[in-house]
């Protein structure tokens, strides 16, 4: 209540509530408002200064004078709402000058001089209206405070303080420059620039966005929520999400761990991993993570030397592939979606391959089982780099990709070709039965 009567009667005295902050403004006359000293407990005198900072804000001063124990407190509170982003003021110190400068430092910012190691963290004082010299006279005042204390119970704390403080003390004469540092996640702070509205050279100034513990530290914990719901995509490609599903050979309880990823030159896939705590299984499977491409995609590959092996690759559930120097062809569905290297999925097709029941015990047939190791045996030269061969991907969806080692020039070993999907392809991926335009129209007569 006294606060607003303070506002009622700096209005009352005419003209705007917020006067500029100037020397020759004789104009600010501050309200006195009778208070309750903390010290003594008796009542003293508090003044309020509504003012506006040039090329800031407005601010409201309050200096608090006790009459009775001569105890005096200052302090400053931002007049406005808290800023949308946070800030950070860096000022290079090289001359005396500059110690004079004008610093607004609410009670949430943090000041540094880290030339010294020194920091004042935020909540540790009261938001003050003063100059960098005034700032570090503040310092020097609360480390002496209690120096009769620590001297009576460790000396060699004291000492090592008494030291700090003198160097403290020396760094006002600015024997050599310095950086001092504002950084208020409230954007409230400020550090003059007194070559305003032209650009100050000593002075950086940097905005910021709040991280979610400075919001919640300002109490807007609800608000960046908000906020943060639009970077949901970001979020995602930075957390690896986790959720409970059964071991598909077991059935016992297991984790399948989900993670958001950008393929350079690419696009964004899912990618879905599954460990069976029961029965050791393990799976892993990968999703596109946009839509289904206008064209299908046939991507080529020259394997000519061993390191093509390194070539990330994505296969997706749509991809079918196919080595023509083999005779081999693995159609769409078999492996499902696959995010390895050209090695690991060569790989896993041989697995596939040694794996088949029908090529084991009473099930297989006379001389099948020699061409299939004798096949497999030519994978193998493929996958040790002894034997050139060409590895085609085509994937009626698009969403397929073999990583052109050379991007973004072109890849003399790769091509890639678009091409316009079949009818048989398109109903193979669902697409001839779907309707994305115009179905608001059909709809409307209806209802």
């Amino acid at each position: 209540m006294a606060s607003l009567g303070a506002v009622e009667a700096a209005a009352v005295r005419g003209g705007s509530l917020f006067q500029p902050l100037s020397a020759e403004d004789g104009e600010q006359r501050p309200a006195e408002i009778e208070s309750l000293c903390m010290n003594c407990f008796r009542n003293g005198v508090t003044r309020l200064l509504l003012t506006r900072i040039p090329f800031f804000k407005e601010v409201i001063v309050s200096s608090f004078t006790c009459d009775s124990c001569s105890w005096s407190n200052t302090e400053i509170q931002s007049a406005g709402r808290i800023q949308e982003q946070g800030v950070r003021y860096t000022l290079t110190v090289t001359s005396r000058q500059h110690m004079n400068r004008e610093v607004v430092k609410t009670d949430c910012a943090t000041a540094r001089i880290p030339e010294l190691d020194f920091e004042i963290p935020a909540f540790t004082q009261k938001g003050v209206l003063t100059t960098i010299e005034g700032l570090i006279d503040r310092a020097v005042a609360g480390l002496e405070q209690d120096q009769p204390i620590r001297k009576a119970k460790d000396e060699e704390v004291a000492a090592k303080i008494e030291e700090f403080i003198g160097k403290l003390k020396q760094l006002k004469e600015v024997p050599s420059p310095f950086t001092f540092i504002i950084d208020d996640p409230s954007g409230n702070s400020f550090v003059e620039n007194p070559h305003a509205p032209q650009r100050d050279d000593a002075l950086l100034v940097t905005r910021y966005r709040r991280t979610p513990q400075q919001a919640a530290m300002l109490g807007l914990e609800g608000e960046e929520q908000d906020e943060a719901a639009a970077d949901s995509a970001e979020d995602l490609r930075n957390e690896v999400l986790q959720f409970n599903t059964n071991c598909p050979e077991c059935n016992a309880p297991a984790n399948t761990n989900m993670k958001l990823v950008q393929i350079p030159h690419f696009k964004e896939v899912i990618i879905m991993a599954t460990n069976c705590d029961s029965c050791g299984h393990r799976t892993n499977e990968v999703k596109a993570g946009g839509a289904i491409e206008p064209q299908g995609t046939r991507i080529t590959l020259r394997i000519t030397d061993p390191s093509d092996m390194t070539r990330d690759i994505l296969k997706s559930e749509t991809c079918s592939v196919e080595i023509p120097e083999l005779e081999f062809e693995l159609g769409m569905g078999a492996l499902g979606g696959k995010f390895t290297t050209l090695e690991g999925l060569l790989k896993d097709i041989r697995d596939l391959v040694e794996r088949n029941p029908f090529t084991l015990g009473d099930s297989s047939a006379p001389g099948k089982a020699e061409k299939l190791q004798e096949f497999v045996g030519k994978l193998q030269e493929i996958i040790e780099g002894k034997t050139k061969a060409h590895f085609i991907m085509d994937d009626p969806a698009g969403n397929s990709y073999l990583q052109n080692v050379y991007a973004p020039e072109e890849d003399p070993e790769l091509s890639v070709e678009r091409y316009e999907r079949t009818f048989e392809q398109n109903e193979d991926l669902g697409l001839n039965d779907m309707k994305t335009e115009g179905y608001e129209a059909e709809g409307a007569p209806g209802q």
